[in-house]
């Protein structure tokens, strides 16, 4: 077999697992920490929210550093030390006895939540240009499955041997990705460019700041992440308040998961058209669709008219990723594509920090509803920003990151 189909498929597998252990905890958490003592509903909740944060604040601070140790020392090494350190917090976390010790070992686990976009910036290393688009959501759709089936596996497992066993179990499966790495992966190292330019991180971040169109990626990854967190904590209210059922909790997962599902079911697809027709004009045909397809989210008045409608948005957003991480990898030289990876994934981590907040804080003052308007304002804006970025006269990454460090040098 070939060594890059060989690296995708293992890539691929493993995606499924970390993504489906990362998950299998989510049903459980608040009954996690009421096992720690006798609480009040609103200390569970604080500390819930808190603890299920933590973990992306620190994602955010690290991703550019993986990025930029992975574009010297390559990504196996990367994959594996971030397996490891999952596999460890999590074990560690069926032996906590309290909220704090809780709060620190997710806010180490943020440090090494690195497997996925780690994995992702590989698979695109050793992908050819023409076809990055369909390879990336074709993996994208390893991750997904593992996030659809985590939480069910995850809520099974917890029934069934408790919630310490569960936490042992996740980080088992953890380990067996990290020797699955270790013993399947051969890393085809990159050519480096002939340009020999070492490229600080300031003039790398100014030059993404400064780049219309990595800016505008960056901006739109955010905005992903801001429609997609901002509605979930308050989901299972919102279906409560379509239906009179007693399963809230089930109908909730399921309509959470219908938007998965559209992301499964089109993220190659998107990928692909991308790869054929130019991945800016996929992303603003997926923005204007996200658009459309939430509005009618803030006026449905029975659950399986909101079903549909978080299908129909899983189809749309379900590309974005695919389509982003391609772009990025179109335009950033070899040399340091590990790191430009890593700050877009940074920006996916502050629109999961961003999305919650939004989202409760708008509920809060003018109901749920609201908050499915404000985030299809938001992929509005994105189509805005980027449709002006493509009216303008296009600027080559590599030539612009390394003006920004001939200056930085000039300066110093």
């Amino acid at each position: 077999m070939d060594v890059r189909k060989r690296n995708f498929i293992i890539m691929w597998i493993c995606n499924f697992l970390v993504a489906g252990t990362m998950t299998m905890v989510m049903p459980f958490l608040s009954l996690y920490i009421e096992t720690f003592g006798d609480y009040s509903p609103a200390y569970v909740q604080k500390w819930a929210g808190l603890i299920f944060g933590a973990t992306f604040v620190s994602a955010f601070l690290m991703s550019p550093i993986w990025g930029r140790v992975a574009d010297k020392h390559g990504f196996k090494p990367i994959l594996i030390i971030n397996s490891l350190g999952l596999a460890t917090s999590v074990f560690l976390m069926g032996f906590v006895q309290s909220v704090e010790s809780f709060f620190f070992l997710r806010l180490f686990m943020g440090f090494v939540t690195g497997f996925i976009p780690t994995s992702m910036a590989f698979v695109s290393s050793q992908t050819n240009r023409k076809e990055a688009g369909k390879m990336l959501g074709t993996l994208q759709m390893g991750n997904v499955s593992g996030m659809l089936f985590g939480p069910i596996f995850g809520g099974l497992l917890a029934d069934v041997f408790g919630f310490q066993y569960t936490f042992m179990i996740t980080s088992a499966t953890l380990l067996a990705a990290a020797f699955i790495v270790f013993f399947g992966i051969y890393e085809i190292r990159k050519v480096r460019t002939e340009r020999k330019v070492v490229y600080s991180r300031m003039s790398i971040l100014t030059g993404i700041l400064k780049h219309r169109l990595m800016l505008n990626v960056m901006i739109v990854t955010t905005i992903i992440q801001i429609g997609n967190f901002s509605v979930q904590p308050l989901l299972s209210l919102y279906v409560a308040e379509l239906t009179s059922a007693k399963d809230v909790a089930f109908l909730a997962g399921l309509t959470f998961s219908a938007a998965g599902l559209g992301n499964l079911l089109f993220a190659r697809k998107w990928g692909k058209i991308g790869d054929d027709i130019g991945y800016e004009k996929v992303l603003s045909i997926l923005l204007v669709l996200s658009f459309v397809f939430i509005i009618p989210q803030a006026f449905v008045t029975h659950l399986w008219q909101l079903m549909i409608f978080r299908l129909l948005f899983g189809i749309a957003i379900g590309g974005m990723i695919p389509v982003t991480t391609a772009l990025v990898r179109r335009e950033a030289p070899i040399d340091i594509q590990g790191e430009v990876m890593g700050y877009n994934t940074s920006f996916r981590f502050l629109g999961n920090i961003i999305g919650p907040m939004l989202g409760g804080i708008i509920s809060g003052f003018i109901g749920i509803a609201s908050v499915f308007i404000v985030t299809a304002s938001l992929f509005l804006v994105g189509f805005a920003f980027l449709y002006i970025a493509r009216r303008k006269p296009q600027q080559d990454f590599e030539d612009f990151v390394a003006t920004q460090q001939q200056t930085s040098n000039t300066l110093t």
